[in-house]
């Protein structure tokens, strides 16, 4: 059983990574001369990360049942698919903290609608006034880190 502090640790490692992908993956893509090529890597990689874990937990099994899960659910690869190319074609020729800062932006957006409503699932926390100002807050934020 894991705790709130590793669950935040992982989270915070997680945030940390998304910044370095985006610089990663755009100067690949530009030095490849198209982001799709970088992108395709980016997910051989990431599937030969995902398999090795399946097996290294002896959770391989698991796949057999994709077949029967909504097909809905399956839309996260297109929106992971959109993220990838996206920061890679935009973060070299609007910055990666730019293209970020957006992408932050629209994080803050989306998660409070998903956990508003309980959407795909997910465990339903209202926006309240307070956490709308938090949210806010934390755009302000991270637009202020944007300014020169």
């Amino acid at each position: 059983m894991h705790s709130t502090p590793v669950y935040i640790l992982i989270m915070l490692a997680a945030g940390f990574g998304i910044p370095m992908l985006a610089a990663l993956n755009a100067s690949l893509g530009t030095r490849l001369g198209t982001p799709f090529a970088a992108g395709a890597i980016l997910f051989c990689v990431a599937l030969s990360a995902a398999v090795l874990m399946l097996f290294l937990t002896g959770s391989a099994s698991a796949l057999a049942k994709a077949p029967a899960q909504p097909k809905h659910l399956f839309l996260a690869g297109l929106l992971v698919a959109f993220y990838v190319l996206s920061v890679t074609w935009v973060a070299p020729r609007f910055g990666v903290g730019n293209a970020v800062f957006f992408v932050l932006l629209g994080q803050l957006a989306s998660a409070a609608l998903i956990d508003h409503f309980g959407l795909f699932g997910a465990r339903v926390s209202p926006l309240s006034l307070t956490r709308a100002g938090g949210i806010a807050l934390m755009a302000s934020g991270v637009w202020l880190t944007q300014q020169a």
